[in-house]
């Protein structure tokens, strides 16, 4: 009996894991942490921004608005997820729907409580967060060009935290951000080509849905040509150090990306696609070290 109710509570844990995509917010973390020491705040020592209490609080904050987010994201989307992502969805549905809406207003208040150790402005900042997030799961993503928008912008909003907690205006700083909200906006719009069997039957106004895969690849095509405008600018016109290497594996990765999306119809390629995008995205987070590998080892040691 005590072995059974162990095991069924390690799958609430694993499936409430799931639902807030434990993994993404470790990845969010960390990638904040990377941004301030070593692209925002690089003449910093190294103590002084993981020891910075307000950029902790900071980075909690939008950690756990990020969980609540996928929590409140995954409830409205459950009739669509069991379409899209049945096994995912089993997983994630061995905590109930109430469980999550009880977790998703605990995160948020935590979130809040976070933020007041920071300022006022953070917890009005957090506050609207929070109240996009719900907004666009509930409506705006049924949208059409609005949902991909707003998605967008959401998941690039814990960047902008601590751009602003640095006030760096550097241009190669809105450079290296320009290509990381196309490849957000390309992810989403694969996503969108993974799941429209559910989008079709839910009647989701999304760009595959309306227009059609024709018309989102060509979307999908141009998104990708912009997308070479800033690697040209940081590999050319700025010193990215080692991370240069970065930039010319994520030339070829597109490349292949554009040439394989055109012959892309069934799932699982859309999904090699998605995991194309989602690798970039990562291993961008790791290649902010390869910027001045060098200072990375006397700041560290």
């Amino acid at each position: 009996m005590a072995a059974a109710k162990n095991k069924r509570l390690l799958l609430k844990m694993l499936s409430l894991f799931s639902v807030i995509r434990g993994y993404n917010i470790l990845i969010l973390i960390l990638a904040q942490y990377l941004t301030s020491a070593f692209i925002l705040a690089p003449e910093l020592p190294l103590r002084d921004v993981i020891f910075d209490p307000n950029l902790f609080f900071l980075i909690l904050s939008s950690a756990t608005v990020i969980a609540s987010g996928y929590i409140i994201n995954n409830f409205y989307d459950s009739e669509k997820d069991l379409i899209n992502r049945p096994k995912k969805t089993m997983l994630d549905r061995f905590v109930s729907q109430r469980t999550k809406l009880s977790v998703y207003f605990i995160l948020n208040f935590a979130a809040i409580f976070f933020a007041s150790y920071a300022s006022f402005r953070a917890v009005v900042f957090f506050s609207l967060y929070i109240f996009v997030i719900w907004f666009y799961s509930h409506r705006l993503k049924r949208i059409l060009f609005v949902g991909n928008l707003v998605a967008s912008i959401l998941a690039i909003i814990p960047f902008f935290v601590v751009f602003i907690y640095y006030k760096n205006f550097e241009t190669v700083i809105f450079i290296h951000a320009t290509f990381l909200y196309l490849m957000i906006v390309m992810r989403e719009l694969v996503k969108d080509l993974e799941n429209l069997k559910g989008d079709l039957i839910l009647n989701y106004k999304t760009i595959p849905v309306v227009y059609g895969e024709k018309w989102s690849k060509f979307f999908l095509s141009v998104l990708t040509i912009l997308s070479v405008i800033p690697i040209l600018l940081l590999t050319t016109k700025f010193d990215t150090g080692m991370m240069i290497y970065y930039f010319y594996v994520c030339l070829l990765l597109l490349v292949f990306f554009v040439l394989f999306l055109y012959f892309s119809a069934a799932k699982w390629q859309y999904l090699l696609l998605h995991n194309i995008l989602k690798f970039i995205i990562v291993a961008g987070v790791f290649s902010i070290l390869l910027i001045d590998h060098a200072d990375v080892f006397t700041r560290v040691f």
